[in-house]
């Protein structure tokens, strides 16, 4: 039986805004806003999944006592709540005080051979936050955004699909760049795409290297 605010969410009495309102002033809220991640209605597993989300960015202290929770939402059955936890898991990243994200660092990701789009460009965009949360994984995250060029097309993702994870790559290498040892490595990459017939690739390229010095 669901609580009488995960009903009103389910009803859509309340909206995902006016109940994040209400979990950020009352953190006791939060389990109830967790339990809701289980529901069969799709309206309070979304619901609560973007509510989590949100507050994840605003205050991960409140949830990192969750992580492991969140951890465990990365072998969900359904895709987007495993996007959720992606989002969640790297927000709290910045307040990991144990390491629990080290010890899933492979597993987090193995989701760049993911069939979806939308999978690898969460663990690609993601990576920028992680990079500066915990610079002594920084060569591994380089080493594996820059595996992204190998990724098989399928059914859902295309070659398009893979310009768009190569522009995910080269904003999130900019965020961290100057933490990087191999530099020249990403260069290399970014330089792949200043002729990329998808525009704002090419554009995310050339102010990449104009930005960090490096002639096109």
């Amino acid at each position: 039986m669901e609580s009488d605010l995960l009903q009103k969410l389910g009803d859509k009495s309340i909206t995902k805004e006016q109940l994040l309102q209400k979990v950020r002033q009352k953190s006791n809220l939060i389990p109830e806003i967790i339990s809701g991640i289980s529901s069969v209605k799709p309206t309070i597993r979304y619901g609560c999944g973007k509510i989590l989300m949100d507050l994840s960015e605003e205050q991960p202290e409140q949830l990192y006592p969750y992580m492991d929770f969140f951890i465990s939402l990365l072998d969900s059955k359904y895709r987007i709540l495993t996007w959720n936890a992606m989002c969640i898991i790297a927000n709290l990243t910045k307040v990991d005080r144990q390491n629990k994200f080290d010890s899933i660092f492979e597993k987090y990701y193995h989701f760049l051979k993911d069939e979806y789009l939308v999978t690898v460009a969460n663990v690609v965009g993601n990576s920028g936050k992680i990079a500066l949360a915990k610079p002594h994984l920084t060569t591994q995250i380089v080493e594996k955004l820059l595996t992204i060029e190998n990724i098989s097309t399928t059914p859902h993702l295309s070659q398009e699909c893979k310009r768009v994870i190569a522009e995910h790559a080269i904003k999130s290498f900019d965020v961290f760049f100057p933490q990087i040892k191999q530099k020249n490595k990403v260069i290399v990459f970014v330089k792949k795409y200043v002729n990329s017939p998808r525009k704002t690739l090419r554009k995310e390229s050339e102010e990449f290297l104009k930005k960090w010095n490096q002639s096109v």
